[in-house]
């Protein structure tokens, strides 16, 4: 099973990816989220593969919170990958996760593909569904990622970079990640 894809883009659609890594190019299906997301010629993409009588499906996602709302998706009867990924292009999971908590039948509704009752059964099946905080932890931290926004880097390349950086020192925090940044 491959769970994560790293390479060079050769081809970018909204809804499609051709990634190229090890001198194969892998056919991705991806959300409007996740190209928009998308930037520069590279990416590294957590991989959902769906196996069917016909095809081999690959799934890409930035963000593991939007993979593991699509994994919740598809274990739900009625609900298959285009509905999944029709509700991941249209939600960011932290929104997902509000409109699922509220029980938000009507803002559900209006994914295309999803009827009243796909909608309920969604509700009902992914009760306690929740994410991941990929917040922050400290005013330092946070406020040194609005810098590095300010500065024009994306934020899939502030998160790598502050991985393992901390204190409460804004200005050293940035600066060991802009040290980072220029090997990323």
């Amino acid at each position: 099973m491959i769970a994560m894809l790293e390479g060079k883009i050769t081809r970018k659609e909204p809804m499609l990816l051709w990634l190229k890594t090890g001198g194969i190019t892998y056919e991705v299906n991806i959300s409007l989220n996740c190209y928009n997301d998308l930037s520069g010629d590279n990416a590294e993409l957590f991989i959902a593969q769906i196996i069917r009588e016909d095809a081999n499906l690959l799934y890409g996602f930035i963000d593991k919170n939007e993979k593991k709302m699509f994994d919740s998706l598809i274990k739900i009867s009625g609900v298959g990958p285009k509905a999944a990924m029709a509700i991941c292009s249209t939600f960011r999971p932290a929104s997902f996760a509000d409109i699922v908590s509220r029980g938000d039948l009507a803002n559900l509704k209006r994914v295309v593909g999803i009827g009243p009752k796909t909608a309920g059964r969604i509700l009902v099946e992914l009760g306690g569904f929740s994410i991941e905080d990929a917040s922050p932890k400290s005013k330092a931290v946070a406020e040194a990622m609005m810098a590095l926004e300010s500065l024009g880097f994306k934020k899939e390349e502030i998160l790598k970079a502050m991985e393992g950086i901390g204190g409460e020192d804004t200005g050293n925090i940035v600066k060991e990640a802009l040290k980072k940044l220029q090997k990323i």
